[in-house]
């Protein structure tokens, strides 16, 4: 991709910002694996879909590590085998994470059934809009017609777009996890703090890919408007 300083300087930000948090998210994690609890993950996930009367979602162990997701379209909690089968408050608040989602799509959040509707376009985007961005700025900076560039810029913004909507998706999934142990007891009181900690950096990832992808938006925008202005 073509680079200049402020683009370099923007990725450098991220890179740097992602970095901190992955680390803190890291640090928190095996901090907060060492507090054990009588439930494993598993059955930390069976009670608070039992709880929230979500019947239909089955439980399932997957292979490797920060794995865990819900899948809508199977009605799955699936939980990385640590998470599935390890008996701390770092486990169980993945596990109630997951589950917050599973509850999400029972009771039809909006800002989840917007984005599972946004997962054909932005699986479409994300395979073409970094080389049409390429030849886009290529294009742009040495004088020629910017339509290219402007065409990644569209097809950036949906998956900028997507990454936006996910920051209430993942926090709201959190509140309900959160809410769901404290009133559930099924961690002890002074362990609360901690599974919120836990939570919080999870989410932070989130929030620093999108912070990341507006950025990158926006310098993009600037470029185009400029190579447009040089056109004029």
């Amino acid at each position: 991709m073509y680079l200049d300083p402020t683009y370099t300087l923007i990725t450098l930000a991220a890179m740097g910002a992602s970095h901190f948090v992955g680390a803190m998210l890291k640090k928190r994690f095996a901090e907060f694996s060492q507090l054990r609890i009588p439930l494993s993950g598993r059955e930390v996930a069976h009670r608070m879909l039992r709880d929230a009367g979500v019947a239909e979602v089955q439980v399932t162990a997957v292979g490797g590590q920060l794995t865990d997701h819900y899948n809508p379209l199977n009605k799955t909690v699936n939980l990385s085998e640590v998470v599935f089968q390890q008996h701390n408050v770092a486990a169980a608040a993945v596990a109630a994470h997951e589950c917050g989602h599973a509850v999400q799509h029972k009771k039809a959040y909006p800002f989840l059934k917007f984005r599972s509707a946004m997962v054909p376009m932005v699986q479409l985007s994300s395979t073409v809009n970094q080389f049409i961005l390429m030849i886009g700025l290529a294009l742009a900076a040495m004088g020629g017609n910017p339509a290219v560039l402007l065409a990644g810029i569209v097809l950036f913004a949906i998956t900028t777009l997507f990454s936006v909507v996910t920051l209430p998706v993942e926090f709201d999934a959190s509140a309900r996890a959160l809410k769901w142990m404290e009133q559930s007891a099924v961690l002890p009181c002074e362990y609360h703090e901690k599974a919120k900690k836990a939570l919080f950096w999870a989410a932070m990832t989130y929030t620093v890919a999108a912070l990341s992808m507006l950025g990158q938006l926006i310098y993009f925008i600037s470029f185009y408007l400029k190579a447009q202005g040089r056109r004029g």
